[in-house]
């Protein structure tokens, strides 16, 4: 009859194991232990443990490493009923199975979940154009949902023709998220004319402020729109300007520790090693093919990671946003996703690796993002192939006529008209040059790379002297 093992012995080998958030190997086990246990009596109870659910293994072989189960604590009947009354009357998105269980999970105190700290595993084991967080077919319903009237022109299109629309609400939803108070219509007002809203607090209008800019950034110019550790650092600079508690931290990777704000997770402390996480990170997400995978891909290991010592969720929604941008997709604006919806997302990639609660939550918002905004893809008119051919002569010209503070008339526009411009076109690019000043205003000015000011002073001397 086999000996049976003290349950004081096998606790003391799950707290042991606990002590290392990336797992451990028997090897090292056994030397925790004093090298005074036999191999094969350590086997056998750590495979009792993992038969119990207590412990669970990831890797083969020589990499076969034992990580202690997140525990999930059993409520009373009191318990259960209050939380689904709760849960009853709670804004949510539509989950699956695997999200109620996440969200079940990381619904406990926290007292009640393991600390657990960053496990490379977790990245080690995507593999770009092979692994798929997102199944072939829902990436497919993705795509007709997505896609635009510019998707057969130049790379970030689409989000120009809707700038407008996209720097105020996707500013206002993402802010959102962080639990800002602006409404839509006191985004609007401070983007379109710089009034800040009565009674809020000054870092709830820079918040604002810095996701106009870091938009900005990423559709005036397509060249920024692109997959690269100096974008993403950009990203960080705009959207923390002016909110960090070391202003130095700003637009640079963390050089010390981090916590999370509500979960046991404990990111990477080295910086060196950091540093060379963030490039891989960055570097698999740039090879990764399809759009939709690419942003679900950032959504998830940029804040995982924590390259940054606060704002990572936000560069995370932002950096999202790139590939729909460059493939004229419909944008991902984060509207009226519930906060908490997300928070328990991300807690549950944070603390068990398990995406599926977040892809719900990505899922739904990339369907409410496309039905918000289906009326404006019907309302634009077919692209205008000549516009699009002298599209940067264009902004040249605007820009140069409104910096210059001279009238926009027909002389001064063909002094300025660029040898890009055939002599054929000249008549149509004037009437096209023309017919962008009578629309132009403070709100669209941008576009051009016009700056407030710039528009301000070129519209106080342009009326005076007409």
């Amino acid at each position: 009859m086999p000996k049976s093992i003290p349950p004081q012995e096998l606790d003391q080998l799950v707290e042991l194991i606990s002590l290392h958030h990336e797992g451990v190997g028997i090897d090292a086990l056994l030397k925790a232990t004093g090298g005074n246990m036999p191999r094969r009596t350590l086997q056998r109870r750590l495979a009792l443990l993992i038969e119990q659910g207590r412990v669970q293994t990831s890797g083969e072989s020589r990499a076969l490493r034992y990580l202690r189960t997140p525990r999930i604590v059993e409520a009373s009947a009191q318990e259960q009923a209050n939380a689904k009354d709760q849960a009853s009357s709670e804004v949510y998105v539509p989950t699956s199975p695997e999200g109620e269980e996440i969200k079940a999970y990381v619904r406990q105190p926290r007292q009640l979940r393991s600390p657990v700290g960053y496990k490379l595993i977790f990245l080690e084991q995507y593999h770009p154009n092979q692994t798929a967080y997102l199944p072939q077919s829902l990436r497919d319903q993705l795509h007709v949902l997505g896609r635009s009237p510019a998707d057969q022109t130049p790379a970030g299109t689409f989000a120009r023709d809707i700038l407008g629309r996209l720097l105020i609400d996707l500013s206002w939803a993402s802010s959102q998220l962080e639990g800002n108070t602006y409404s839509r219509l006191d985004t609007e007002r401070l983007i379109e004319f710089g009034q800040a809203a009565e009674g809020k607090d000054a870092l709830e209008t820079q918040m604002i402020l810095n996701h106009k800019d870091a938009i900005e950034y990423l559709v005036r110019d397509p060249e920024h729109a692109n997959l690269t550790t100096d974008t993403i650092i950009a990203l960080h600079a705009f959207l923390s300007d002016g909110l960090m508690a070391d202003p130095y931290a700003c637009g640079r990777i963390r050089s010390r520790a981090v916590e999370i704000g509500g979960s046991v997770y404990l990111p990477v402390a080295l910086p060196r090693r950091l540093e060379e996480l963030f490039g891989i990170v960055i570097e698999m997400a740039a090879e990764i093919n399809d759009p939709f995978e690419q942003a679900f891909f950032l959504m998830v290991h940029l804040p995982y990671l924590q390259p940054f010592e606060d704002v990572n969720k936000r560069v995370s929604r932002l950096a999202a946003n790139i590939p729909f941008i460059r493939h004229n997709l419909c944008p991902l604006f984060f509207i009226d996703v519930p906060q908490q919806a997300y928070v328990d997302a991300m807690i549950g990639v944070y603390e068990l690796n398990r995406i599926e609660l977040l892809r719900d939550v990505f899922v739904w918002a990339y369907e409410r993002s496309c039905q918000q905004y289906v009326a404006v893809k019907q309302n634009l008119v077919p692209p205008d192939i000549f516009r699009l051919r002298y599209r940067q002569a264009l902004t040249e010209v605007v820009a140069a006529i409104v910096r210059s503070e001279e009238a926009a008339t027909d002389v001064t526009l063909r002094a300025r008209i660029p040898a890009t411009v055939t002599d054929a076109d000249k008549d149509h690019f004037i009437g096209l040059a023309l017919a962008e000043f009578k629309t132009l205003h403070p709100g669209n000015a941008v576009r051009f790379g016009i700056r407030p000011l710039e528009f301000a002073a070129w519209q106080e001397k342009y009326v005076r002297h007409n």
